[in-house]
């Protein structure tokens, strides 16, 4: 289980900087520990809720977070979220939404210092994780119009850094961690 975890590009990247001595905090979105995050997953499987509530819920469970992050961040601490402001936009967007929308409505957020987009094919993500996706995942023309919304993100907003992630994963580490490193 142990080689499992390690090899998430974000577990990873948290030894690296653990290693390299600082403190690190890692949170994935949606948090289901929360009962925001536990509405999100069953809007994900068994309830039916129109693209903008989804997204709103998306931000309501990161603003459960949010006072963690801002005092982890004013105390020195690097923290990794995966799938934090990016993602309502990219999945938002793609679901016909307004991504100036999207962008303003998490304004109060923290805001990230760096996103980092690994950028697959849609048949690859779906290689990847064959079990356990939810209706997003698993819906080919939907991944193809998100992986789009990110690349024009990635290419219009500041402090973004896209990587193939069709490459051999030690080199997208090695580059996410040199990328990280020089900021």
């Amino acid at each position: 289980a142990r080689h499992q975890a390690l090899t998430n590009p974000n577990v990873l990247l948290r030894a690296r900087l653990e290693e390299a001595g600082h403190r690190v905090e890692s949170l994935t979105f949606p948090d289901d520990t929360t009962t925001i995050g536990q509405e999100i997953r069953a809007g994900l499987s068994t309830r039916s809720y129109p693209a903008d509530v989804m997204q709103l819920l998306y931000i309501a469970n990161r603003h459960e977070r949010r006072e963690a992050i801002e005092g982890w961040l004013a105390s020195g601490v690097v923290v990794i979220c995966d799938r934090y402001l990016a993602s309502s936009v990219a999945y938002g967007e793609a679901h016909g939404l307004s991504a100036d929308w999207l962008i303003d409505t998490q304004r109060f957020l923290p805001q990230p210092a760096l996103t980092i987009l690994l950028d697959i094919a849609p048949e690859t993500a779906r290689s990847r994780k064959a079990a356990g996706r939810d209706k997003y995942e698993s819906d080919l023309e939907l991944l193809a119009r998100v992986r789009q919304s990110y690349r024009g993100l990635a290419a219009r907003l500041p402090n973004w850094v896209m990587f193939d992630g069709e490459r051999a994963r030690d080199d997208v580490q090695a580059a996410i961690s040199e990328t990280v490193a020089s900021r």
